[in-house]
């Protein structure tokens, strides 16, 4: 890989992740949980529904998060991981790890 090359790669990661929820989102579907929307609504209070959709549309047309649509009455719906989508789960553990070792500012 070149400079160039890893730059635009990144630049390419940071689109499809980009949004202040989309990562707070991934965390609570890593580990191959499958949640209403009402569940990440709850989970997650401080985001407004539209925004949850957006992210969500977002993700699911990105490859990352699975739409699952039961057709009963009322109607469910579902969203879980891609396998690509769980296969972020290292990566961001990763992030965290490194972020940890930060040490405060005096």
């Amino acid at each position: 890989m070149t400079p160039l090359s890893a730059a635009s790669g990144v630049e390419n990661v940071l689109r499809i992740l980009e949004g202040r929820w989309k990562l707070v989102i991934l965390f609570h579907l890593f580990g191959g949980k499958v949640l209403r929307f009402s569940d990440l609504e709850r989970a997650i209070p401080a985001i407004s529904q539209k925004m949850l959709i957006q992210q969500l549309r977002q993700m699911e047309a990105d490859g990352i998060v699975r739409r699952i649509v039961h057709h009963q009455v009322p109607p469910k719906v579902e969203y879980c991981l891609t396998d690509w989508g769980q296969a972020l789960c290292p990566a961001l553990d990763a992030l965290l790890k490194w972020a940890a070792l930060r040490e405060p500012e005096a």
